[in-house]
């Protein structure tokens, strides 16, 4: 009984001891991560995603990197302009590892190095601009700093995509002052629109009464030529009444006493004006004959009736 307890006891020692080897063992790498692997101290290969194996105790697994981009949001930084301007520039950081085994053995607390190597490239890119120009040039600001940034990076390791310059904080009178500028640009724009917006305005109405007076004139001009018209039509038909009376006439062949008592009554139509002059006809004889013969009609009428 005794040898048979030490004996389970040594075997599930031994598997115990199996279980420690075989999980030091074997290694699966998850996506997007990367293990450098030293052997006796020194770098001996880079474990990708996967499964892998590692000699217990001769070899170790040094660093465990990940290959996800990265951001890192630093605080900001005081930095003077060229005009001596002091101000505060916090930046935010994208990047990710290249090379794990650069990475690993490159730089001491890369995260570190990246905020101390950014601060001192912002301070000498905005040593170089005026407060106005810096409020202005981000994208060269951002642009400068990555090429900048990711050229020292490249012995570490790291691959740096963009720098984005988060806040620019003037001081505190700076920013009264552009405020007291702000606010004055923006009254010289509402009164230079008003001014435009009257001066149209005026334009507007000047055209319409220029339009107004024009549309008049042509109105009346049509109404002038409308009634110049229409007296000559009607001075054209009455002509055409007239002529077409003396061609009637002309085709009727009226004779001599129609044509003397028509003279007679336009002779009585002038007498009952309000001429002062007294026209008295040339051939008073045939009057007279006329007037017996009108007598001689009346006469035997008046018989008749006594």
């Amino acid at each position: 009984m005794p040898g048979d307890f030490i004996g389970i006891f040594i075997l599930l020692f031994v598997l115990f001891l199996l279980i420690i080897v075989l999980t030091y063992t074997i290694r699966i790498i998850p996506q997007s991560n990367a293990y450098v692997v030293e052997r006796l101290g020194a770098y001996n290969r880079t474990l990708n995603r996967g499964l892998h194996f590692v000699v217990p105790i001769i070899d170790r697994v040094a660093s465990k990197v990940t290959l996800k981009e990265n951001v890192f949001d630093f605080a900001p930084q005081p930095v003077i302009t060229k005009d001596n301007v002091t101000m505060m520039i916090d930046t935010v950081v994208y990047f990710f590892i290249s090379d794990p085994k650069l990475y690993t053995y490159g730089v001491h607390n890369p995260v570190s190095a990246i905020e101390n190597l950014s601060a001192t490239t912002l301070r000498n890119i905005i040593g170089e601009l005026e407060l106005d120009e810096t409020l202005t040039s981000r994208e060269i600001i951002n642009s400068k700093m990555r090429v900048i940034l990711d050229e020292a990076t490249d012995p570490w390791g790291i691959k740096v995509n963009r720098v984005e310059v988060k806040n620019i904080i003037p001081p505190r009178d700076i920013q009264d002052a552009m405020e007291k500028q702000m606010r004055a640009e923006r009254e010289r724009r509402s009164a230079i629109l008003k001014a435009e917006g009257e001066k149209r305005s005026v334009i507007l109405v000047a055209e319409g009464e220029k339009e107004s007076v024009v549309l008049r004139a042509q109105a009346k001009k049509e109404a002038l030529l409308t009634e110049a018209e229409g007296e000559a039509q009607a001075i054209e038909r009455i002509y055409k009444a007239q002529a077409l009376g003396v061609e009637l006439l002309k085709k009727a062949a009226p004779d001599q006493a129609y044509l003397t008592l028509r003279g007679y009554e336009t002779f009585e139509r002038v007498a009952n004006g309000q001429a002062t002059k007294i026209i008295i006809p040339s051939d008073l004889q045939n009057m007279a004959g006329l007037l017996a013969s009108v007598k001689a009609l009346v006469e035997p009428d008046k018989e008749d009736k006594k």
